[in-house]
């Protein structure tokens, strides 16, 4: 059945879904990467398409900016359209002077400043990581693709822009390699659903030196981080 959200029917999506933040991004891996590639969904611009990579079913769709957003689309792709793995693959900012622009963070954990977690009613703090199994494989994909990579800590934010200019030093003492803004709800939905999920985010902006892509390159240029996911994707169907 559709969602609110969604207009997939179940069936739809394939078993591991690629989750970038922008449409468009999903539109460029679906017209480049995908074989047999048909639009799902379209429900308020965000582009949902199924096709082949290597003859294995995959799905490609966005989850707009932020934590509320990746909420509902993950929560509905795990529980309504039997989606068993999900994939985000995004920008993030680099919070490490060995980060540098274009190389790929594998999200091991996602720290957040969100409350997010707070409607689970945990009795203490829950640490939201990444599957292993999706980890290792993306481990070894990025060994094979030839990508310059890093595995550690994301800070997932729900500031953009934030009042307190001091607000990353802290996770940057504490050696968070990234930030961006929807690892952790991705990783804490997946976890109350016993489902798999993993952040593969391309650094398009140093915190540290100032340094920036521009968004073209940010929606079209990332193709490392796009053959890791598929090929993970593809692992995921072994």
């Amino acid at each position: 059945m559709s969602t609110p959200h969604n207009s997939a029917v179940r069936g739809d999506f394939a078993k591991t879904v690629l989750m970038p933040g922008d449409p468009l991004r999903a539109q460029f891996i679906a017209e480049h990467f995908l074989t047999d590639a048909r639009l799902v969904n379209n429900v308020r611009g965000i582009h949902g398409y199924t096709g082949t990579y290597d003859g294995v079913p995959v799905s490609v769709m966005a989850s707009g900016m932020g934590m509320p957003s990746m909420g509902i689309y993950s929560y509905e792709l795990y529980t309504e359209y039997g989606v068993e793995n999900i994939l985000r693959i995004g920008s993030a900012g680099s919070l490490s002077a060995d980060v540098k622009l274009r190389d790929v963070i594998l999200g091991m954990g996602a720290c957040t400043n969100s409350a997010f977690a707070a409607q689970y009613q945990l009795t203490g703090t829950f640490a939201p990581i990444a599957s292993f199994d999706l980890l290792s494989k993306a481990v070894e994909a990025s060994k094979t693709v030839g990508a310059r990579w890093h595995v550690g800590n994301l800070l997932s934010s729900d500031t953009f822009y934030s009042d307190n200019p001091h607000d990353n030093d802290g996770w940057m003492k504490m050696g968070v390699l990234g930030i961006e803004m929807e690892a952790a709800a991705l990783y804490l939905t997946a976890a109350r659903l016993h489902k798999q999920a993993l952040a593969i985010c391309t650094v398009s902006d140093s915190i540290v030196t100032g340094e920036a892509l521009p968004a073209v390159d940010r929606q079209n240029t990332f193709t490392q981080m796009m053959e890791i996911a598929l090929r993970v994707a593809v692992a995921c169907n072994g």
